[in-house]
């Protein structure tokens, strides 16, 4: 599996990804080829191709995201089963639309000077700022408060959506302290409003957390089962909505918060 674009290649694996989860039970080598813009870096993707399929005796699949003609071209006579993104996807859009695009390479990613890129880079810095609680300052400004027991996903959820939307996700743990309490961290109530819950299995909450701390009281499953079943407690007494993360991706996981919450998808 071939991902070759003449930019960084994320959009080809992004979208071969996308089809070969169809194929679950299909084994796949993967290799990304990024920034093929020119030739002699064409013959080379050309030459991998080919020995790949000499060697293995299978065609490798070969997802594109070139928008040079004469690089595409060579690329397209390798030895491979060759999907363009360009030419499937770009052309009928010229047609649809009556514009010529633009072909320019690297074009997807060219956004260093935008806003929506200054925005993701403020929203990362608050989310690494406010990541477990380290403080209340801004909480005025988060755009989403994720709240659950350690090791629930609230840290890689919160980078993701601010990383892949610029949103500034801010996160608390729910400690035994405040289950003793039966109240919310104190920082918390008058933003009610932005909180979000993230749950998990006991069983699967011991096994990470034995990855971090083994045979620990805090990674036991006795404690695991206690402190899932307070937070959630906590989380339908104070009206906070919820989800457990125990089967669930981090894109499944971020793209439920934007719905619930009723947040913009500010960029892609």
């Amino acid at each position: 599996m071939f991902f070759v674009s003449d930019g960084t290649g994320i959009t080809a694996e992004t979208f071969g990804h996308s089809l070969l989860a169809q194929f679950d039970e299909v084994p796949f080598k993967e290799l990304r080829m990024p920034f093929i813009d020119t030739m002699d870096k064409a013959a080379d993707v050309i030459e991998r191709i080919n020995r790949v399929s000499r060697d293995d005796h299978l065609r490798p699949i070969v997802f594109s995201t070139l928008v040079d003609p004469e690089i595409n071209y060579a690329v397209r006579c390798a030895h491979g089963l060759f999907l363009d993104m360009i030419q499937t996807f770009v052309e009928p859009l010229e047609k649809e639309l009556g514009f010529k695009s633009t072909h320019s390479i690297g074009r997807g990613h060219n956004i260093a000077d935008s806003k929506e890129y200054n925005q993701r880079i403020e929203a990362i810095n608050f989310s690494l700022a406010h990541d477990d609680g380290q403080t209340h300052t801004g909480l005025a400004d988060a755009d989403v408060i994720l709240v659950g027991v350690s090791r629930s996903g609230k840290t890689p959820t919160s980078l993701y959506l601010a990383m892949q939307y610029g949103i500034k996700a801010a996160n608390y743990p729910l400690i035994p302290e405040d289950f003793e309490r039966h109240t919310l961290p104190s920082a918390l109530p008058k933003y009610r409003h932005k909180l979000f819950g993230l749950s998990i299995a006991p069983e699967r909450l011991a096994e990470v957390r034995n990855e971090r701390r083994p045979k620990s009281k805090y990674a036991s499953i006795e404690n695991c089962i206690e402190e899932v079943a307070a937070a959630e407690a906590m989380m339908r007494r104070e009206g906070i909505r919820w989800l457990s993360s125990t089967t669930k991706s981090i894109e499944e996981i971020a793209t439920t918060i934007l719905q619930e919450v009723r947040l913009d998808r500010r960029s892609f």
